[in-house]
């Protein structure tokens, strides 16, 4: 072999070894950032994170404290997803802000619950009781949805995600219903037959979740989500992080860390 053959056939398998390399370079890991709300979110996601990176998904957490900016962050391309709200939150902002989102997978759920200081159960509950729930639009409306999916109350056809008691159009025990502020309504329990509380009230009133007489279902309407731009829904990560989140080794870690508290909404 010739001295410029030898450098043909040097220069040739240097060659390959380098077609064979971009291969190896084209599989570097794709960066997913995803928005949270501080909490039990991102301590989940904390836990997706090392699953989804033998799946070649590097997982960026990003906090937010505001429940704004992170539909924001991600509409503008700030983001490739999010993780911090409800169904009914999402579909309320893309109607008013114009955003193009879609959610793509069940998170956890917060139930909602009903607690009594005086009755260890609803059954309990006498005729003509009065119940505290939130004067908000948004709580209070989900209290009176949860009465309803109950069988306590039942509420106007068409009424949506938000009626008041304006919309009951049957009340079996003739409830009163009082309405107070959200934070408040751990200090009711004292002057009412039981009252709405949302988690994370119960939680600093030192109130157990899971003594709740009525509890939401934690397949209902406000389950979280995880959402991503509409343009990306049908992208393979998204496929991926989903499936990893809905994975029974997060199950698992929401069950065992916050102790029916969060649940598992898949």
């Amino acid at each position: 072999m010739t001295t410029i053959t030898r450098r043909a056939a040097l220069g040739a398998t240097a060659l390959a070894a380098l077609a064979l390399s971009v291969p190896a370079l084209a599989q570097a890991p794709q960066i997913v950032r995803i928005g949270v709300s501080p909490g039990p979110h991102a301590e989940i996601l904390e836990q997706v994170k090392p699953l989804l990176a033998p799946k070649g998904i590097d997982l960026k957490i990003i906090e937010f404290s505001d429940y704004v900016v992170p539909n924001q962050a991600l509409d503008a391309g700030e983001l490739e997803a999010n993780s911090f709200q409800n169904q009914p939150y999402l579909d309320n902002q893309v109607k008013d802000r114009g955003f193009k989102l879609v959610s793509v997978g069940l998170t956890v759920n917060f139930p909602l619950g009903i607690y009594s200081s005086k009755y260890k159960s609803w059954a309990d509950v006498p005729d003509g009781a009065s119940i505290a729930i939130q004067n908000d639009p948004t709580n209070g409306g989900r209290s009176l949805l949860l009465l309803q999916d109950k069988g306590v109350i039942k509420l106007r056809d068409g009424v949506g995600f938000k009626p008041g008691p304006v919309d009951i159009v049957a009340n079996p025990k003739k409830l009163k219903f009082i309405e107070v502020e959200a934070a408040q309504t751990p200090r009711t329990l004292a002057d009412v037959a039981a009252a709405a509380i949302n988690t994370n009230y119960a939680v600093d009133a030192k109130i157990e979740p899971t003594s709740a007489i009525l509890r939401e279902d934690p397949k209902g309407p406000y389950v979280n989500v995880i959402a991503v731009r509409a343009a990306d829904k049908d992208k393979p990560w998204v496929r991926t992080l989903v499936e990893t989140y809905q994975s029974p080794e997060i199950k698992a870690f929401v069950a065992e860390r916050f102790k029916g508290n969060v649940l598992a909404g898949w």
